[in-house]
């Protein structure tokens, strides 16, 4: 009954179009409704207003506009007035949207034929009399035709504006990533290199000339640190728009009302005192409380979403709890649970998931609020 592909003005038309077509009747007969079969006939077509497709390829639904174009022409025989007609120019407007402006337009020839015929033959009226009926069924017949051709048209448009949009951003996103990948090879590359060169002279020099192989190991270590750093900027630079320039409760915040419209109530809560974030965890919470999110949308069947971001000392915890079906026990989970425990663990950090006591599932990461890069060297062999 709420078909986004159903014209609104086409709706409002038909109903106001029904009811008229019911109150010429009862003028007409004197009863709201004089026999059964008109009765039958005008709920036939209430039910198949609302069973009709709107676009072309709809599955079961295709047959309806045929069958709701002969009800609404059933009309005329069971003992409806002349507005009747305007359901019938409907009905065309729907096999135009389902089977093209083609099909359309030679339906709507073979009816003023038939209807300029009939009021000669049937009703035995003059051809004068024919003309003057046959000509407004023509002329509404080419408005509403042009009315759907409108529609038609602008559907053709905003797919087509759809799919550009979606070609740019993958443009963008491509150049974006080769930029990124050259500057990648340019700076972290070069480190690298500048590692494995250091790391072999240690090799050659571990047994004649042992001080200056730790010489090299200490360069490949520093030229290690620059190395993580560069990675840290290039990771930072994609982190999400929403980040930038909010402390990470806002962030959150705003990212738990973007749900609003999803039928999901989210409630979101900070405890304690905002301590400031190691860039990295920022983006480790953002990606909990969104995981956890569209899980609760997509697959949880939840009513309602709590998240909670706890400030406990040096150390920070996201909690995302929802209040659906839970997780099967035989279950593993997703890829996008496992990065995001890959990605707390690289920040020291421990991601916790599992179905709750009370019914639902949770999310859980616990983050140290500052991070900081450890690099180990061994001794050289």
């Amino acid at each position: 009954m709420r078909d986004p592909d159903r014209p609104v003005l086409f709706s409002v038309v038909f109903w106001v179009v029904l009811a008229a077509t019911e109150a010429g009747h009862w003028i007409r007969s004197g009863e709201i409704v004089s026999t059964l079969a008109f009765g039958i006939n005008l709920a036939l077509v209430a039910a198949l207003w609302l069973l009709l497709p709107w676009r072309r390829g709809d599955g079961w639904r295709r047959p309806m506009p045929v069958l709701f174009l002969l009800a609404t022409f059933m009309l005329g025989l069971t003992g409806s007035a002349e507005v009747h007609q305007l359901l019938t120019l409907l009905a065309v407007a729907n096999v135009a949207f389902v089977y093209g402006m083609r099909a359309a337009s030679v339906i709507i020839g073979y009816l003023s034929c038939f209807l300029f015929v009939s009021v000669i033959v049937v009703f035995g009226r003059e051809v004068e009399n024919a003309i003057v009926q046959t000509v407004p069924f023509v002329v509404f017949a080419v408005f509403v035709l042009g009315m759907t051709s409108a529609v038609l048209e602008a559907r053709r448009r905003r797919a087509e504006a759809q799919r550009l949009l979606a070609r740019v951003r993958e443009l963008t996103v491509a150049q974006e990533r080769a930029r990124i990948g050259a500057e990648m090879h340019d700076s972290i590359g070069h480190h690298l290199t500048v590692i494995k060169m250091s790391l072999e002279n240690a090799e050659r020099f571990r047994s004649r000339r042992p001080e200056a192989a730790w010489d090299e190991v200490r360069q490949a270590k520093d030229t290690t640190v620059a190395a993580l750093t560069d990675a840290r900027r290039w990771v930072r630079a994609l982190r999400p728009l929403a980040l930038e320039g909010h402390v990470s409760s806002t962030a959150l915040q705003r990212l738990a009302a973007s749900f609003d419209g999803t039928g999901l109530a989210v409630s979101f809560e900070v405890e304690g005192g905002e301590l400031p974030l190691d860039p990295d965890v920022e983006l480790v919470l953002y990606r909990v409380l969104q995981e956890g999110l569209t899980n609760a949308v997509r697959h949880a069947g939840a009513r309602h979403v709590h998240g909670r971001l706890t400030f406990d000392g040096g150390r920070v915890i996201l909690a995302v709890t929802d209040d659906g079906w839970g997780r099967d026990g035989d279950a593993r989970g997703g890829f996008g649970l496992r990065s995001l425990a890959e990605r707390a663990r690289a920040v020291g950090g421990t991601l916790l998931t599992g179905n709750r006591p009370e019914g639902g599932f949770e999310v859980r990461a616990e983050l140290p609020a500052l991070t900081e890069p450890r690099i180990r060297a061994g001794r050289a062999s």
